[in-house]
């Protein structure tokens, strides 16, 4: 990829290679110059966005198939040519090969160039999904997008609690969220056991999602239940059983590669879970690559340096607001991302952002399971109009549009669910600044009534608007430093 001199780029380093990497959890560099030289010399990772004088242009990757391996790009210091790399050959503590194999007829993936005159060709484009093969399976009547309360967050430990557990379903079942997801070491809970967790989350009508590890002999990581999703006879007995209990979903995590051996172990633990009726989110996984459409029980994947930093990475909030305004434009166009957004509290290393800016993640964000993060009492000590945002928020969307913006500075976006926009905007510079909204084209004709989430005058309130607008219709909210809105467009009756 020959990429013209003088071009900016939004691009994030491939990992270097130890326990817990490579995962595309790094920052993305933000207008860098071409050539710069890769933070641990491993190249940089998919997706690449370019701004080429009038153009945007963005490099990724669509339609892997056991065939192959995941790739990245190459770059040498001072180029801007940018080549196709192997996984690196120490992956996956050395386990299978970096390159790949297969026997005829051999079809390679799609290596994918967006190109467009503004951001939101780039945005708004399904071309990795619509390039991916069609889905393996016809009945999808079992998947269902929603949002799920997890406890991890919040309490790391809590996993391993029964009753803490428990309340979590119950903020689920009171919020109207589908689903709770139980995380590592649930095997060996205290105060319970996780069938009865699962029966009680069911007379509950909330659907559970459970963790599991990868390994397997391609990682080290001790947390639980582990050596099952690396075991084609355990794996399709666990979902066997799981489907008999009625749990929903499962959160797979600590791949740490894209050699081929690995690329084959996602799909098959797609096809085994679809077949016993189970949705599938990855983490500490590589990048989506068109699978929603070939398998759609694959509902989302991490890949991204999220919401859980705020548990160990003291580095982490005052980059986030930059790298949220980022994300949009890269990473999130590939596919479904599970930040793991929506946090008010403080955890172990305090936001910056102002808790509309929170808000808004939930608009700007898509996930088909949007984990919403923060602890039980947060959400439940939020005001009347947060809580009935969050209660209905959609995460599957019928369209949507990129208002404005530019990577590194703010982002406005506007989904439609049905009749009902909802508009995100998030600041991501430390200034005060208006975000407008010139443009209500989108909307149909008539009369909406917009239910407006903003900043107050302190970063941790909310500040409540309700206006009345149509297509020829503006509107500007004023953020704070690193804040953000929420609009809520219903028509008129």
């Amino acid at each position: 990829f020959n990429i013209p001199k003088g071009s900016k780029a939004w691009i994030q380093p491939y990992d270097s290679v130890f326990k817990w990497a490579p995962a595309y959890e790094r920052y993305f560099e933000n207008k860098m110059e071409l050539g710069t030289e890769a933070r641990f010399h491993n190249g940089w990772a998919f997706p690449a966005l370019f701004q080429l004088n009038s153009h945007w242009v963005m490099l990724a990757e669509a339609d892997i198939d056991a065939g192959n391996f995941g790739s990245h790009l190459n770059n040498e210091i001072g180029s801007n040519l940018y080549s196709i790399r192997m996984p690196e050959e120490d992956e996956a503590l050395n386990t299978g090969d970096n390159k790949a194999r297969s026997t005829l007829p051999w079809k390679s993936p799609w290596r994918v160039i967006f190109v467009g005159k503004d951001l939101g060709d780039i945005v708004e484009s399904n071309l990795i999904t619509d390039l991916s093969r069609p889905a393996k399976f016809e009945d999808t009547s079992w998947i269902s997008p929603g949002k799920s309360s997890w406890s991890w967050w919040s309490d790391a430990s809590s996993s391993k609690d029964f009753n803490k557990l428990k309340n979590f379903i119950d903020l689920s079942a009171e919020m109207g969220w589908k689903y709770s997801l139980v995380d590592a070491n649930w095997n060996i809970m205290e105060g319970g056991s996780i069938k009865p967790l699962v029966d009680y989350a069911n007379e509950k009508g909330v659907g559970i999602l459970m963790w599991y590890n990868s390994g397997g002999p391609h990682n080290t990581v001790t947390e639980q239940p582990r050596d099952i999703m690396s075991d084609p006879v355990k794996r399709k007995a666990e979902f066997k059983k799981l489907q008999e209990w009625g749990v929903k979903g499962v959160k797979v995590d600590f791949f740490q590669s894209d050699k081929q051996h690995i690329i084959q172990q996602y799909l098959d633990i797609m096809e085994d879970a679809a077949a016993h009726h189970i949705m599938t989110n990855f983490h500490g996984c590589t990048i989506p690559r068109g699978w929603r459409r070939t398998y759609p029980n694959f509902m989302t994947m991490e890949s991204v340096r999220g919401g859980e930093c705020y548990q160990f990475d003291p580095g982490y909030p005052p980059r986030a607001p930059q790298q949220n305004t980022i994300l949009p434009f890269t990473r999130n166009v590939i596919g479904p991302m599970d930040y793991t957004p929506v946090t008010f509290s403080n955890n172990q290393n305090p936001h910056i952002t102002s808790n509309p800016h929170e808000a808004a993640l939930g608009v700007i964000f898509e996930s088909g399971l949007q984990h919403m993060a923060d602890a039980a009492e947060s959400y439940r000590s939020v005001p009347k109009e947060v809580k009935e945002y969050l209660k209905a928020l959609p995460v599957s969307w019928d369209e949507t549009r990129f208002i404005a913006g530019y990577p590194g500075k703010e982002v406005i976006m506007a989904r439609r669910k049905d009749d009902t926009w909802y508009i995100g905007g998030i600041n991501g510079e430390d200034k005060e600044k208006d975000l407008l909204l010139n443009d209500f084209g989108f909307l149909q004709d008539g009369k909406y009534q917009a239910s407006i989430i903003k900043d107050a005058d302190s970063s941790h309130d909310f500040a409540f608007d309700n206006v009345s607008l149509d297509r020829s219709g503006q509107l500007k909210i004023r953020t704070l430093p690193n804040g953000g809105f929420v609009a809520v467009l219903k028509p008129s009756e």
